[in-house]
């Protein structure tokens, strides 16, 4: 049986000391520095408004609280730091903000383990000691299906570790460098990239070098897969910051920010509403102080159930 794209099972961390992030903010230009009266609390209330959004639609949402200490600003963006993989398997990441490593906290393994079954781990967490970093399905976008794992490289993506990732889950990579408008690296992959299972929303423009942008194409077009792209404006706007999900009884939908819902013209909303839903919620204080958005706050969860 070959392996699922979407899953109706998410891990979302409802967070306790969210903020701007200094210490990630050196290489993510999607935050901004704004007004920080009452952000934690405005969060707070923009995930709890989005997990509702995803469970009226039926996707299975396992929320866990995240603690006071350590103090852990971006634990609402648990995709980075762990992954998720059929049947039974999960991933520990290397993260480049030390304020980030310890968001690899033990209650959330142990919730995780009540509900399902984890018989393998792989831990790439300790080449932190050498200054390699993988950030999880933030630093890869993953063809499940077809297992194909694209990154743009950046200091967050480690060209080696994504290889060495790659050999051992038996994905084929697809590395390439993509650049803002100012020519800075484009922190995580998935802020410019979607894969859904048959279509991929992507920002070519943001990848300069004529091979790598050949190489790119000729992957998702190998892969069955139609090209809805987006503009350096749209991807500004976390338009390529989304996760397509599915319903426990399979209905499959694209989840993204209002923002992001906000910046697709009317022709890419009905080219994706030709395959599936859209599903959106506001996330603007998220957002602006985290510099991640919808897909960033959900960690697709590929394992079996205790109870099947």
């Amino acid at each position: 049986m070959p392996a699922r794209q979407t899953t109706c099972h998410l891990l979302m961390i409802r967070p306790v000391h969210f903020q701007f992030n200094e210490q990630t903010a050196v290489n993510n230009a999607f935050q901004q520095k704004g007004d920080t009266t009452e952000v934690e609390q405005h969060a707070i209330q923009e995930f709890d408004r989005f997990v509702e959004v995803l469970r009226n639609s039926g996707v299975d949402v396992t929320v866990i609280q995240d603690t006071p200490n350590p103090p852990t600003p971006d634990s609402i963006f648990p995709n980075n730091w762990i992954s998720f993989h059929e049947p039974s398997s999960i991933v520990l990441y290397p993260m480049y903000a030390v304020n980030r490593r310890a968001e690899r906290k033990p209650h959330i393994l142990k919730a995780l383990q009540e509900k399902f079954r984890i018989q393998t781990i792989l831990d790439f967490s300790e080449k932190e000691h050498s200054n390699q970093f993988l950030e999880g399905t933030g630093s890869m976008v993953l063809d499940r299906t077809n297992h194909i794992a694209y990154a743009c490289l950046s200091p967050r993506t480690d060209a080696g570790l994504f290889h060495d990732w790659c050999e051992k889950m038996d994905f084929r990579p697809c590395v390439f460098h993509s650049v803002d408008e100012l020519e800075g690296a484009i922190y995580h992959t998935n802020v410019m990239m979607c894969v859904a299972d048959k279509y991929v929303v992507i920002c070519l423009n943001s990848i300069r070098d004529t091979e790598e942008k050949t190489a790119v194409i000729n992957a998702i077009h190998g892969s069955g897969k139609e090209i809805i792209e987006i503009s350096y404006t749209q991807m500004n706007h976390f338009a390529g910051n989304m996760l397509q999900v599915e319903s426990q009884d399979g209905k499959k939908y694209l989840v993204m920010s209002r923002q992001a819902h906000e910046a697709l013209t009317d022709a890419q909303r009905k080219k994706i509403e030709s395959y599936n839903p859209i599903l959106s919620s506001p996330l603007d204080t998220i957002e602006k102080n985290g510099g991640g958005s919808a897909r960033c706050m959900m960690a697709e969860i590929f394992l079996e159930t205790i109870n099947g």
